[in-house]
């Protein structure tokens, strides 16, 4: 079993000897990891800016699902940008987007491609949300099982 050591003022100056290693504490992702991940959110962000926000100032009257769908958009877009300064905190950003098209491609597109019915807007959608390959790889997969799944959960409520 590890002990615990109580910080002194002494201590506490003194740089921890495993940081000087390139240890990096349980849960911290390598540097490269890290600029990894601000790929993905450049590609993810730039791209929903380039194609998204100009529509925000020029645009016709929009629906219930059309409105829905591109405020949402735009708001990933700004979630994006900011996982560039904050890679790892933003990590659910990324998982959300691809959550979203994996179900999507899964839900919509792989029945209609195996029925040989993939054509128009469907078609194009697809090929659009194939991009996610560039999201998928840049994710620390290992690092997400570890915080996100096997993780122990934050409790219920407070002890007594």
């Amino acid at each position: 079993m590890k002990q615990l050591r109580e910080p002194s003022l002494t201590t506490s100056l003194q740089p921890d000897p495993s940081e000087e290693r390139g240890a990096r504490p349980s849960g911290q992702l390598s540097l490269w990891q890290l600029n990894l991940l601000r790929v993905g959110y450049l590609v993810m962000g730039v791209g929903l800016a380039v194609i998204k926000w100009p529509l925000l100032f020029n645009h016709e009257l929009w629906g219930l699902a059309e409105g829905t769908k591109e405020c949402l958009l735009m708001a990933m877009s700004v979630l994006a940008l900011l996982g560039i300064r904050y890679p790892q905190r933003m990590l659910p950003i990324l998982l959300f987007e691809v959550s979203w098209k994996l179900l999507w491609l899964g839900v919509v597109a792989l029945p209609l491609w195996s029925d040989n019915q993939l054509e128009g807007a469907t078609r194009t959608q697809a090929g659009t949300v194939l991009w996610v390959v560039i999201i998928i790889a840049v994710i620390p997969w290992r690092h997400v099982l570890a915080q996100y799944v096997m993780a122990p959960g934050e409790p219920w409520r407070r002890s007594r």
